[in-house]
């Protein structure tokens, strides 16, 4: 729900700061900003909150949104982005319902599936390269079949591993050697993708224009875009206060230590010229850098001036 708040927040505001600016651009456009800008990026999250001493259930608060963040991010942007390329009407209401329902429920059930199954096979065998290779498996199928099913893949895989990755799930089916073998594993993935994608980013960045206009709505995207988090972030928060123990300044701690990556930049990089591209790669790519460099520079001292201390787990 929250990054849902968030994108129709971030595209309204960024509709009239457009607007003021001389540039004439759809809603349905700055929707799509909306959308591929509010998920945080739960790599650069962790790394920044590991180094931070932030608490450990805070840490998992925070991780665990940036992760289920990337799944719906990218479905709403799908979503929006179908609406966006099929013109003026030939979308109705219940065709985007029908599409998010299948999308996200699909996924989510397809994700648990394909979490039990993986599950099961690891725990029948002991061999840990045979079951380095069962993980691997579970993502290539999992992905191919949830494109055939018309399914949210990313939002399956987040939630297969969030299954396979309990820490229950765990220690009834990996060994310690297992364990250590398959975070490598996905680690080293993980940092190859990521290689390969900043590649692809220094590689387009050559070819940007970096118009006066863009830069200025670039800088003025980043109050914005955390003013939006922030008011996002309101609702869920206060509503499961009573259920989940939330530690004091929950809401601005997360909102400073969302930070922005990887896939804002590649969903904007799926922009076409129509939908105004290099306008929102510009923006994009500013909110990023400023994410990276001052909010991730900076979280660490926001945690110790709020008197966050890491023994509370």
């Amino acid at each position: 729900m929250g990054i849902l708040v968030s994108t129709f927040l971030i595209g309204g505001a960024m509709f009239y700061v457009l607007q003021l600016l001389g540039m004439q651009v759809s809603f349905i456009y700055c929707l799509l900003f909306g959308a591929l800008i509010s998920p945080t990026d739960p790599i650069a999250v962790l790394g920044i909150l590991k180094k931070a001493g932030v608490p450990k259930k805070l840490e998992t608060k925070i991780v665990g949104e940036s992760l289920f963040n990337d799944g719906v991010g990218v479905v709403i942007f799908l979503t929006i982005y179908q609406i966006a390329a099929s013109g003026s009407g030939n979308v109705n209401s219940m065709d985007i319902v029908q599409l998010f329902g299948q999308e996200v429920i699909g996924g989510v059930v397809l994700g648990l599936i394909l979490g039990w199954i993986t599950y099961r096979l690891l725990k029948s065998i002991d061999d840990f390269d045979i079951e380095v290779i069962i993980t691997l498996a579970t993502v290539m199928a999992g992905t191919i079949i949830a494109q055939k099913l018309h399914l949210s893949a990313p939002l399956a895989m987040v939630t297969a591993g969030l299954m396979v990755g309990n820490d229950t799930v765990r220690d009834t089916a990996m060994s310690e050697t297992t364990e250590m073998y398959v975070d490598k594993f996905w680690e080293l993935i993980d940092i190859l993708l990521n290689a390969i994608l900043f590649v692809l980013i220094g590689m387009e960045m050559l070819v940007l224009v970096f118009e006066g206009k863009y830069i200025v709505a670039g800088l003025l995207a980043i109050p914005i875009i955390l003013a939006c988090r922030y008011i996002s972030l309101l609702l869920p928060i206060n509503f499961f206060k009573k259920k989940l123990d939330f530690v004091p300044n929950t809401n601005l701690i997360m909102t400073w230590g969302g930070l922005r990556g990887g896939i804002s930049i590649a969903l904007a990089l799926g922009l076409s010229q129509e939908m105004h591209r290099d306008l929102f790669l510009v923006i994009t790519y500013i909110v990023v850098v400023f994410s990276i460099l001052v909010q991730g520079l900076t979280i660490e001292k926001l945690v110790k001036k709020l008197k966050i201390k890491s023994k509370e787990v």
